[in-house]
């Protein structure tokens, strides 16, 4: 199998030069079985993948540019060799309560993102033991919550788009799954506020290589940072796939559906998450029965995480809620 990798591109200059690589590829007919893009290098792989057409994708990654420069002032950081849950507990323990995680980019390479005064603040507590913190060159808080006026704004934006059936699948940021067709808008306006899940992409797509078959990844723009990244991100043997679930076009049937959302037998994760989206569509208002959160709406649609979760995306929330931990409020 083949994985076609991009980075971020200018808006122009790299965006170019990448699909003209790309069609060179299906000339030689090295057509790839997936592609995948980092951050604003996902229009490239959506490009390559037919969802718009060129000039479509200037006029998509030039709002998206104008609205992030339009964002509240913010700062980034990466923490290196630190583990998301080391990230997680050091953020949690000192009341870093503004900060997001922006990129999982390895086990041990992560993103942070935030107001200003708190990014620095945090780098006392990422300086401890082995731990590296380098404050990124930006100018916001990008894939953030304080991002999320932007994503609002850009998906009333992205609606007066139409969209084509993605030729070759598409692997997306804030899923770590493959595009739906029919949730592009809603994935592409929320990429702006929620995290890049790269590693768990990464993994994922590894998990494709079981039959024998050799995996290649080809990153395809600028330098080789993508690459680099794949020799510290290991296969998650534990992964279990299911195409079938995913590439299900039609809804399961009720009797297993109503079965399967009303606990009478314990099915498997990927029937909770079959019968969940067969029954409720993205947007559906929630609540949630762990915390005393105000009324939820979910941003995507339930997907199976790390191979054993049933778990959600919900609008304002930088993170995947449990399928148990979340009631419709209207039936």
């Amino acid at each position: 199998m083949k994985f076609l990798l991009s980075s971020k591109p200018s808006i122009h200059r790299r965006l170019l030069p990448e699909i003209s690589y790309y069609r060179k590829l299906e000339e030689a007919g090295r057509k790839p079985d997936y592609v995948a893009g980092h951050s604003l290098g996902e229009y490239n792989a959506l490009l390559a993948a037919e969802c718009f057409d060129f000039e479509t994708g200037l006029k998509l990654v030039k709002k998206r540019g104008e609205l992030m420069a339009q964002a509240p002032e913010g700062r980034m950081a990466a923490i290196l060799n630190a583990t998301k849950a080391d990230v997680t507990a050091i953020l949690r323990d000192n009341a870093l309560h503004n900060i997001d995680v922006a990129n999982y980019n390895t086990p041990q390479q992560i993103v942070i993102s935030g107001r200003a005064d708190e990014i620095e603040r945090a780098q006392a507590f990422f300086q401890q033991g082995n731990m590296m913190y380098h404050p990124l060159n930006t100018s916001g808080a990008f894939h953030s919550r304080l991002m999320k006026p932007s994503s609002e704004q850009f998906k009333r934006f992205l609606e007066g788009f139409t969209f084509s059936p993605l030729a070759i699948p598409v692997i997306a940021n804030v899923t770590a799954r493959a595009y739906r067709n029919e949730a592009v808008v809603d994935t592409l306006a929320a990429q702006l506020a929620d995290s890049v899940l790269w590693c768990d992409s990464i993994q994922y797509l590894m998990a494709h290589d079981n039959d024998g078959e050799e995996m290649t990844f080809e990153e395809i723009g600028h330098g080789e940072v993508l690459t680099k990244m794949l020799r510290h991100i290991p296969k998650d043997t534990g992964l279990v796939i299911d195409d079938r679930a995913e590439n299900e076009s039609r809804p399961a049937p009720a009797a297993r559906v109503q079965q399967a959302l009303d606990n009478r037998a314990p099915p498997a994760v990927n029937e909770i998450v079959s019968a969940w989206n067969a029954k409720y569509p993205i947007g559906t208002k929630v609540r949630c029965t762990l915390h005393d959160y105000d009324e939820l709406e979910t941003r995507t649609e339930a997907i199976v995480l790390f191979g054993h979760r049933a778990a959600i995306y919900m609008k304002g929330y930088n993170g995947y809620f449990d399928l148990n931990e979340v009631v419709p409020t209207r039936a």
